[in-house]
């Protein structure tokens, strides 16, 4: 689980760095490209709670198979775009996911260790996502 929060944090963060030349690619300005990473953002925001609430049901650990597998076709699907809209629309797919999947990868380590290990075992599911970010 820590692996697939270093992949989502990467897929995050990663754009930032690369937007001058994604933009150049796409033949749009820097700021209107930046609208790739505000629609990552904003199906963040949207995901997370549409996903704990009509996934509320489904084993936890398929959840989270599914998550990373929407999580993995969007970014293949990001990167075989053929312009700017398709880009934005894949980036904000790719999103959806995110929230969601770190709260259950958080639930499932918890539960998967003895009460007075949870913390340890949370810290561990997230530190993918420290490393992401350095």
């Amino acid at each position: 689980m820590a692996v697939a929060t270093f992949a989502i944090g990467t897929g995050e963060f990663a754009l930032m760095a690369l937007l001058p030349g994604v933009a150049r690619s796409l033949g749009v300005g820097v700021p209107v490209a930046g609208h790739v990473i505000s629609a990552y953002a904003l199906g963040v925001v949207v995901g997370a709670p549409l996903v704990i609430l009509f996934a509320a049901r489904m084993p936890r650990r398929r959840l989270l198979l599914v998550l990373q597998a929407v999580f993995v076709a969007g970014n293949a699907g990001c990167a075989l775009a053929p312009g700017y809209a398709t880009l934005v629309v894949l980036r904000f797919v790719t999103g959806l996911p995110h929230g969601a999947f770190y709260a259950v990868a958080a639930l499932v380590a918890a539960a998967m260790v003895p009460p007075a290990r949870r913390g340890r075992a949370v810290a561990g599911v997230f530190s993918g996502l420290t490393i992401a970010h350095v």
